[in-house]
C-alpha cells in the first residue's frame, strides 16, 4: 500500500541555521510562511518563503519549507529543485531522515522510482523503526524492478496474445461444427417430415381415385348384405314363433 505525505507537519524552522545563516535569514517572513502553511494557505506560505530565499538563497528552512508548500500545490518538479538545493546540507542535519522522507515522496509522485529508493532507504538507516518509510520503500522498490523488468514483458504480452488468439479460433471451430450438426438434424427431419406427407397424400390420393359408379356399387352390394342378413334373421323368428304355437296347442 501507498501511503504519501509530508511528514515535517510542524516545518523546520530555524533550528537548522548555523548561526551565520540565521543572521541572514529574515525570520518574519519564515514565520509568516509558517503560520500561513499551517491555515493551508499554500500561495500565501510559498510567497512568504521565496521572500525569505530572497534574503539567503541557501537557508535550509526557507527551501525544506517552500518544498513542502509546493508538494501540496502539485508542482512537484518545483518541489525537487528546492530539496536538491539543500541537499548537502541534510545529510549532517538532525531532520536528515524526514527530509529523505520527503525526497522520497516527490520522487514517486515524479515516477523517478531509482531516486524514491534511494531516499526512503536514506530515511530507514536514520529511523529504522519508521513503518511509513518501509512501506514507501517496497513499493517504490517494487515499481522499479518492473520498469526495469519491462524488457521481458513484451514477449509475454505477445505469448499471451497468441494463446488467446488460438483460444479464440478453437472456439470459432468448436462453434462452427455445432451449428453444422444442428443444420445437419434440422436438415434429416425435414426429409422425413416431407416422406410423411408424400406418404399421407399418396394415402389420401389412393382413396380419392374411386370413381361415383364404383362408390355407388359398392354400397348397393352393402345394402344387399343387409337385407339378406335381416331375411335371415326374420326367417329365424317365424321358425322360433311356430315352434311355440305347437306347443302350446298341444
Amino acid at each position: 500500500m501507498r501511503r504519501l505525505y509530508v511528514v515535517s507537519a510542524f516545518l523546520m524552522l530555524l533550528g537548522f541555521l548555523t548561526p551565520a545563516a540565521a543572521q541572514m535569514l529574515d525570520r518574519r517572513d519564515v514565520r509568516k510562511g509558517n503560520r500561513d502553511f499551517r491555515k493551508e494557505d499554500w500561495k500565501n506560505a510559498e510567497i512568504d518563503y521565496r521572500k525569505a530565499l530572497v534574503k539567503d538563497s541557501t537557508s535550509f528552512a526557507a527551501n525544506y519549507n517552500l518544498a513542502n508548500t509546493l508538494y501540496r500545490q502539485g508542482e512537484y518538479d518545483e518541489a525537487a529543485k528546492s530539496m536538491e538545493k539543500i541537499g548537502q546540507a541534510a545529510v549532517m542535519n538532525p531532520y536528515a531522515s524526514d527530509y529523505y522522507f520527503n525526497a522520497g515522496d516527490i520522487a514517486i509522485q515524479q515516477k523517478d522510482w531509482k531516486k524514491a529508493v534511494d531516499s526512503f532507504r536514506q530515511a530507514l538507516l536514520r529511523t529504522p523503526d519508521d513503518l511509513d518509510a518501509k512501506e514507501n520503500y517496497i513499493y517504490a522498490k517494487k515499481m522499479l524492478e518492473n520498469q526495469q523488468g519491462g524488457g521481458g514483458g513484451g514477449q509475454n504480452n505477445q505469448d499471451q496474445n497468441q494463446n488467446q488468439d488460438q483460444q479464440q479460433n478453437q472456439q470459432n471451430q468448436d462453434q462452427q461444427q455445432d451449428q453444422n450438426q444442428q443444420q445437419d438434424q434440422n436438415q434429416n427431419q425435414n426429409q422425413n417430415q416431407d416422406q410423411q406427407n408424400q406418404d399421407q397424400q399418396q394415402d389420401q390420393g389412393g382413396e380419392s381415385q374411386i370413381s361415383p359408379q364404383q362408390a355407388q356399387q359398392m354400397l348397393q352390394a352393402i345394402q344387399a348384405r343387409e337385407k339378406e342378413t335381416q331375411d335371415k334373421v326374420n326367417k329365424e323368428k317365424a321358425a322360433a314363433l311356430k315352434s311355440r304355437q305347437k306347443e302350446k296347442n298341444w
